[in-house]
């Protein structure tokens, strides 16, 4: 794979993964974690399958608490790379500090915002959907990569299809007619009968100008404040705090795909954002040899007669005995029971600890 010329990974590396509690918590999120058995981090695995596409050409924004964890876990890139944020403001300050970064670096750069925590199995796929959005980058679009759905989700957003935009260098483009908030199953279920939506994977390529001139159009102020801390990142600390938190879908996709500026680039790689114990247990299912079993961690660690379970091992033997669909979690301070079907649930855990100032455990 040659990298894109002009072309920058920008890779958002926040939040708490609180529906995967108690492996991912505010101090070690799940992007900082190996969840697949890959022997790497859900980061790491981010700058591979980037790093082709960029080189160098790398940002990665995270919190102040996990800078040095993420500069541990990529020593190849330079200290500029990282950017710090004090605290967390939703994706659109993130993304948008990067692109006002890179529009002084180079006025003409593009940029991809990709999660650090995300999966995708088909890197040649991932490769040749960049490869179309870049080129339509360079055209003034705001580009989304519209990922295939697998089932009628109801955990994710949607983008419906419009026309096709008869590009080239980008055949399979299309405009986008909406973005769509996460459904309920009836409603899933039929987006995905239509063959006209695909699942919003938050995956954005841009013009850095292009995305700031844009995110102007209703939050003039923010962009004012990123382009004074590029220029001068010691002001970041007395910003910061005043900018909204919003995510980047809301502060520019919607209003952007509503006056027509935005472009899909409909692909299939096999994603996961890895949202939930659900999610998690699809991915790493095929990976273990215990009957019924699916083991993260040493699946000697594991005893299971006529059960079927997911199970973490935090170095204690876990044993279970005749009981079935189940996800398990065992670590040092905390141990997590319940089922697949209520994964979605597990934040509510995060939220009554925090309630009750129990936030060490969170």
């Amino acid at each position: 794979m040659t990298a894109i010329p002009g072309l920058w990974a920008v890779i958002p590396a926040g939040g708490s993964g609180t529906r995967l509690w108690p492996i991912s918590r505010r101090h070690s999120p799940k992007f900082l974690h190996d969840l697949t058995g890959s022997g790497q981090s859900l980061l790491r695995e981010t700058w591979g399958r980037l790093s082709p596409l960029v080189g160098d050409r790398i940002i990665v924004v995270t919190g102040a608490a996990h800078e040095d964890a993420v500069r541990r876990q990529l020593p190849m890139l330079g200290y500029d790379a990282v950017v710090a944020e004090p605290s967390p403001r939703d994706s659109m300050p993130a993304i948008g500090l990067a692109a006002a970064i890179l529009e002084r670096r180079d006025p003409e750069a593009v940029l991809g915002s990709f999660a650090a925590d995300h999966v995708v199995r088909d890197t040649d796929a991932f490769h040749r959907a960049v490869t179309e959005a870049a080129a339509l980058a360079r055209r003034g679009e705001l580009v989304t990569i519209g990922v295939e759905p697998t089932e009628p989700s109801t955990a994710f957003g949607y983008v419906r299809l419009g026309e096709s935009l008869g590009v080239d260098e980008a055949p399979s483009a299309r405009r986008v007619e909406e973005f769509v908030e996460k459904p309920d199953r009836e409603t899933a279920t039929r987006y995905l009968t239509t063959g006209e939506y695909r699942w919003n994977a938050g995956m954005f390529v841009v013009g850095a100008t292009t995305l700031l001139e844009l995110l102007a159009v209703d939050h003039a102020d923010m962009v004012d404040s990123l382009r004074i801390i590029a220029a001068d990142p010691r002001r970041m600390r007395d910003l910061w705090p005043s900018l909204q938190k919003i995510a980047i879908d809301h502060a520019v996709a919607e209003p952007a795909a509503a006056a027509g500026r935005v472009a899909v680039v409909p692909a299939s790689f096999g994603w996961d954002d890895v949202g939930d114990f659900a999610s998690l247990t699809r991915l790493v299912a095929e990976s273990t040899a215990l009957p019924g079993i699916t083991a993260i961690g040493p699946e000697d660690d594991v005893i299971a007669i006529d059960s079927t379970a997911m199970v973490a091992t935090g170095g204690r033997l876990v044993a279970l005995i005749g009981v079935d669909d189940l996800v398990v979690v065992d670590t040092q301070d905390a141990l997590l029971i319940t089922r697949p079907d209520r994964a979605q649930d597990v934040k509510k855990v995060v939220e009554m600890l925090t309630a009750q100032n129990r936030t060490e455990l969170t």
